[in-house]
């Protein structure tokens, strides 16, 4: 059954949302984007991991829509400590940086999820998702840290990485850390994308088999990265709407 606009029109289902802080890594306080479901039935909660265009407004409404599909959702921001100011300022500090340190999210996103386990409406199962370096680096935390019931790795660039790609903020290519693996992985990736090629892709795919790990792969003829992208010239609504049905399927079959 097709999940998007399948609501009844007599429903009550609305949402909450609201920014916190919450005990990050380290024990910092970190903004996060919070998003629930109206009432007090119990359901299960996502972390939502922000692309390298930073904490913005998209990661909102991606928060917002899984959050009205009976998810509670932190969107951590996982560049807090450089700074505030726009979305697009802070990314460029970041950059310009090297990047955040993959040691940092990891601990952002680990305890996002402790966080989520700690709320009244908690079933105790939670998933992990993001786009681009979010992909990446949702399936990378799934991999460094246990109890995560699903994965969702959308077109994640830098899962494979060349010796020359590494650095001291990105020291091990996430697929090195594939056999830690302890939870299903839903991927969705354009077959003209560059980052990751589709060979890429394949190459994962192959390291999930050959450590016996379950996995869903999606792909998509004349997609590119970021295709959900509704904003930039590289969105494809059709594409973009078949994944969020993927999405909801898989969350749906392994967090409820």
């Amino acid at each position: 059954m097709a999940e998007w606009n399948s609501f009844s029109t007599d429903s009550n289902r609305g949402i909450s949302t609201e920014v916190i802080t919450y005990p990050a890594g380290n024990g910092d306080q970190v903004h996060a984007y919070v998003a629930r479901p109206v009432g007090t039935q119990a359901g299960p909660g996502i972390v939502a991991v922000h692309h390298m265009p930073g904490w913005d407004e998209f990661y909102r409404e991606f928060s917002d829509r899984l959050a009205r599909h009976g998810y509670t959702v932190i969107c951590p921001d996982l560049y807090c400590r450089y700074g505030h100011g726009t979305a697009d300022d802070i990314a460029a500090k970041v950059r310009a940086e090297g990047g955040v340190h993959d040691d940092s999210v990891v601990a952002d996103c680990a305890a996002a999820r402790e966080w989520l386990l700690t709320q009244p409406t908690s079933n105790g199962k939670t998933g992990i998702i993001g786009t681009c370096s979010g992909g990446r680096h949702s399936l990378l935390t799934a991999c460094r840290t246990a109890g995560w019931n699903a994965v969702g790795d959308l077109w994640g660039g830098g899962v494979i990485m060349s010796e020359e790609e590494l650095s001291p903020a990105r020291p091990v290519a996430p697929i090195d850390y594939i056999a830690d693996l302890s939870a299903p992985v839903l991927g969705l990736f354009g077959n003209d994308d560059k980052y990751p090629t589709p060979a890429q892709v394949d190459q994962l795919e192959e390291a999930l088999a050959k450590n016996g790990k379950e996995h869903e792969f999606h792909r998509y003829d004349g997609a590119s990265h970021g295709f959900f992208y509704y904003f930039a010239p590289m969105y494809r609504p059709e594409a973009t709407m078949d994944g969020w049905e993927k999405i909801f399927a898989f969350f749906g079959a392994r967090l409820h």
